[in-house]
């Protein structure tokens, strides 16, 4: 009788372990598919930029404050320059 439930108990974390490594496998495969896609995709695309109309510099259009006149780096510029 003892035989048995060694045999059984050797089967149970055989199989065990085996569900283990089947699933630490699947997270790396998933991770490794991560990378490559995270690396195929590359660097973001660069936004347009616009000039201040008060001082010159340049900024992305995104984070430009939209005046009466054209685009400018602050609100201070948009006041001093439309006045």
């Amino acid at each position: 009788m003892f035989k048995w439930l060694v045999v059984i108990a050797a089967v149970v974390l055989g199989y065990a372990w085996w569900r283990h490594q089947r699933r630490q496998d699947a997270q790396e495969r998933a991770a490794e598919r991560a990378r490559h896609a995270a690396q195929r995709a590359g660097p973001p695309a660069p936004g347009a930029m616009v000039r201040c109309r008060h001082c010159g510099v340049y900024l992305p259009a995104a984070d430009a404050v939209r005046g009466g006149l054209g685009p400018y780096c602050c609100d201070e510029h948009r006041r001093l320059a439309e006045g």
